[in-house]
């Protein structure tokens, strides 16, 4: 009786966690790769480099860097998501990182997510990246204007408010203030770096 021979696919194919067919598109470029990885709290932004023994993270920015900046409000939402990237975007300038691709692994790309909000900010702080200007979100998004008026439209149902902006509530934090703050800290990133 003749015996079945099974080949076992790499670990990280099994657990979902690496699709390989877009990972070998994504080198056969040769650029260095923009990896964005969003999660319910965070966003993590990496310019990674492909090197034989194991890839080499050149710059990584992680959105709880902001908090030394002085942002206060949720570090996974749209404004901190471009303010990641523009951060991780001076990191990359600083080290001569002139031109990248965009890696987002498994995520699904829908036009003006999260994701493209980072890569926005990202190519504003000074590094090329090849997309379509019409998958970015629009600006006045980008900033949280639509968190200040969401805010103002239930400003006067406080049950609602409070329900909705507690833990901005608890902190003792105006959401009606996103916008300013975020273009302050807009402001120290390009000085800064």
């Amino acid at each position: 009786m003749k015996q079945k021979t099974y080949n076992v696919q790499f670990r990280r194919k099994r657990e979902g966690k690496t699709n390989y067919k877009k990972r070998l598109k994504l080198l056969l470029a040769g650029k260095p790769r923009l990896v964005i990885r969003p999660s319910l709290k965070n966003i993590i932004v990496q310019i990674i480099e492909y090197h034989p023994k194991g890839d080499k993270v050149i710059v990584a920015a992680h959105s709880s860097e902001l908090d030394k900046l002085g942002w206060k409000f949720n570090k996974g939402n749209m404004p901190a998501a471009y303010l990641t990237g523009l951060l991780a975007g001076q990191k990359g300038k600083d080290n001569g990182v002139k031109e990248t691709i965009l890696d987002i692994g498994l995520a699904s790309p829908v036009k003006g997510s999260r994701i493209f909000a980072c890569l926005k900010g990202v190519i504003d702080g000074g590094i090329k990246v090849p997309v379509s200007e019409e998958i970015l979100p629009k600006e006045d998004r980008i900033k949280g204007s639509h968190i200040t008026k969401y805010a103002e439209s239930i400003k006067g149902k406080e049950n609602e408010y409070s329900k909705k902006f507690s833990e901005y509530i608890k902190l003792n934090i105006d959401p009606l203030q996103i916008s300013k703050i975020f273009e302050e800290i807009k402001k120290q990133i390009i000085k800064v770096e």
